[in-house]
């Protein structure tokens, strides 16, 4: 079996995608409610900030930064994965998923951006602001169309 290098730091922000196996279904959207309440079960006892997240039919994105002193997101993953499979009575995930450290404001502006346009790219909507499962509602009242995030809100 393969072994992954993972970033085991002091925190840090990361960004992440995690896939269904069967990319032609459409279990996350059709399952909003058990999806959110894996994550808020699981951030409950496992806090993050969310920078950014988008759900799309067969897979997500997301942003998060990790507390200091914490640097345990696969348990974060595991717990996520494993209530939503419960919720739906099976397995739908891809075993792996994708992660990436966030280097630096330039980085982290470019993986939120890259969320809230990935509907767009995957032809499922004309404009960010047509998809419903995304952060970006959030960011745009928040920062409006041409958003610059705080780089005090990021660590670098």
């Amino acid at each position: 079996m393969p072994r992954y290098r993972r970033k085991y730091g002091e925190g840090g922000t990361f960004a992440f995608t995690v896939c269904l196996a069967d990319r032609k279904q459409t279990t996350l959207t059709d399952h909003l409610d058990a999806l959110r309440s894996a994550f808020r079960l699981t951030f409950q006892r496992y806090p993050v900030q969310i920078d950014a997240m988008c759900v799309l039919p067969d897979h997500l994105h997301t942003v998060w930064m990790l507390p200091d002193g914490d640097t345990n997101y696969p348990l974060r993953w595991q717990l996520i994965k494993k209530r939503f499979n419960k919720a739906l009575g099976h397995n739908p995930w891809q075993p792996r998923y994708w992660e990436h450290t966030i280097r630096d404001h330039k980085d982290h502006a470019n993986h939120i951006n890259y969320v809230h346009q990935n509907p767009v790219k995957h032809g499922l909507v004309p404009t960010m602001d047509d998809w419903p499962y995304s952060s970006w509602h959030r960011w745009k009242e928040a920062y409006g169309q041409s958003w610059a995030p705080s780089t005090t809100a990021m660590r670098e």
